[in-house]
């Protein structure tokens, strides 16, 4: 009933609360579509004839909605014992009030490759976003479920996105039960509940605090990321590293492609390897300068930059902000509430394309015959240009 949310849920049921002028259940709907989902099942119990009125059978937006309906005081493992004549062999589970951006084909390839009748989506809670309730071991398979979130050593926060195989109803009671206490135990002790770790943080609408936080992700936000050597500005010779703003040469084209970009509304972020402070070639308040210097030559030319991220660290310091592991993105898209699914990244090397990749988003490579003009000009055609 959304108690932690009152007044909004006196009269809105949770999943209800608008976001950006969408309810968010729309946001996760739309998500899904884009997931090439095309049937959903609603299980409802607290006002349910809003969830209804708003979604119809789901033809407006493009996939087929069903309903099943329970009273408000139903546990998920009811409703969804309620719901197994509906939904197919294998299936998802979402909870309608946390928000991750799904990417199915990976899940399911995880899900697969572990031979499991559930796998269960893990946020690696790095940053101590919430408390940790599950333990993963080195395979991948969940070794511990802990509702009071008391035990050591866990793992991360279970934040839903299940992927289940059907086989799991016939562990189900037909009575009003709890789904965490009764069948995670049991899945777990039978080593079939797998967990699919992220470090993409998860939005939700479980509490007042996070709905600010919530609607600002929820955005439409363009973002580009960008490397700075090879891209932005000249490379330094191999083994050699760009130390002082003497030695900074923007590439041709650059500057108008990121002012292309700005003026576009693309909100822009550098993501850049230091080794050389690692190396002591250089020192941070080296780094700073020239950074303090491009800044202002972007700013002379229109261009925003929003925040610039570098990894000081070497190739064998163990770090995870040191590309190709997607460290920087994922810090970035947590400080400023960032989709990463929705992002672009430009570099200009293999390491630039892995960390893309890994961080889930899609990512252009700069290269001799390419400059970053041509990369943002297949990102937005000149016709499309407002500039």
């Amino acid at each position: 009933m959304g108690t932690r949310l009152r007044p909004i849920t006196d009269t809105l049921p949770k999943p209800m609360i608008p976001m950006n002028g969408k309810p968010f259940l729309e946001h996760l709907i739309k998500m899904l579509k884009e997931n090439s989902i095309e049937e959903v099942v609603l299980l409802l119990g607290y006002l349910p004839q809003k969830v209804q009125e708003h979604f119809g059978d789901g033809s407006k937006f493009g996939l087929k909605i069903r309903y099943s309906i329970g009273d408000v005081s139903f546990e998920t493992g009811k409703r969804l014992k309620d719901a197994e004549e509906i939904v197919n062999q294998n299936f998802l589970l979402l909870y309608c009030d946390n928000y991750w951006p799904l990417n199915l084909g990976k899940l399911l390839a995880y899900h697969n490759a572990r031979n499991v009748k559930a796998t269960v989506t893990l946020y690696t809670n790095k940053d101590n976003f919430s408390k940790s309730n599950m333990r993963l071991d080195d395979q991948g398979y969940v070794t511990l479920y802990d509702k009071t979130r008391q035990e050591k050593n866990l793992s991360g926060v279970e934040i839903g996105f299940y992927v289940f195989s059907k086989d799991i109803f016939s562990m189900m009671p037909k009575t009003n039960f709890s789904f965490e206490k009764e069948i995670l135990p049991q899945l777990i002790a039978k080593k079939q509940l797998a967990g699919y770790p992220t470090d993409h943080r998860y939005y939700s609408v479980g509490s007042l605090e996070r709905l600010p936080v919530t609607e600002d992700f929820l955005k439409q936000k363009k973002v580009v990321f960008l490397d700075r050597d090879g891209v932005i500005n000249r490379k330094a010779p191999k083994a050699d590293y760009i130390k002082t703003w003497k030695e900074f040469q923007f590439l041709p084209g650059s500057l108008e492609a990121m002012r292309r970009l700005t003026e576009n509304g693309y909100e822009l972020y550098l993501i850049s390897n230091q080794a050389s402070i690692a190396r002591r070639i250089m020192t941070e308040e080296d780094l700073t300068e020239i950074h303090q210097n491009m800044i202002r030559v972007l700013e002379e030319n229109g261009i925003r930059l929003k925040k610039i991220y570098y990894c000081p660290h070497g190739w064998n310091d163990g770090c995870e902000c040191r590309k190709p592991k997607p460290g920087m993105f994922y810090q970035a898209g947590k400080e400023n509430n960032l989709n990463l699914s929705k992002a672009v990244f430009i570099g200009d090397d293999e390491r630039d394309e892995l960390a893309g990749e890994a961080a889930g988003i899609k990512t252009f490579l700069v290269t001799p015959e390419k400059s970053l003009l041509n990369v943002v000009n297949e990102i937005i055609p000149p016709q499309n240009n407002l500039g």
